[in-house]
């Protein structure tokens, strides 16, 4: 499976350009410039699936500031401040780590 599968390419590079600059990271506007806040439930958890990088069930910290890589290999890594914001914005159980269910939340709110 690839991210593109699900989202469409001009809407992840558009979402991409949007936040190339550090510290200009914003999730929400993100969500909705690729499509993703319009996608099923199960479509998003899809998308957690590819963004899991090993598969664990969760996306930790170390695998979220890699986060816009997932989308883009050639995209920036985000910077502590927006790693430890979107991390803020999905761990709803305070573990340290997002869960599908989490993951989807956040992209539907």
């Amino acid at each position: 499976m690839s991210i593109s599968d699900v989202l469409n390419p001009s809407d992840i590079a558009a979402a991409l350009r949007d936040c190339q600059a550090p510290d200009s990271f914003n999730h929400k506007k993100f969500f909705q410039l690729t499509g993703m806040s319009k996608k099923s439930s199960s479509q998003v958890k899809e998308i957690f699936q590819f963004l899991d990088n090993d598969q664990s069930g969760f996306i930790e910290e170390d695998e979220l500031k890699f986060f816009l890589q997932r989308f883009d290999s050639g995209a920036r890594v985000l910077t502590p401040a927006e790693t430890k914001a979107l991390m803020a914005a999905a761990d709803h159980d305070g573990d340290g780590k997002i869960g599908a269910d989490e993951f989807q939340q956040m992209v539907h709110s």
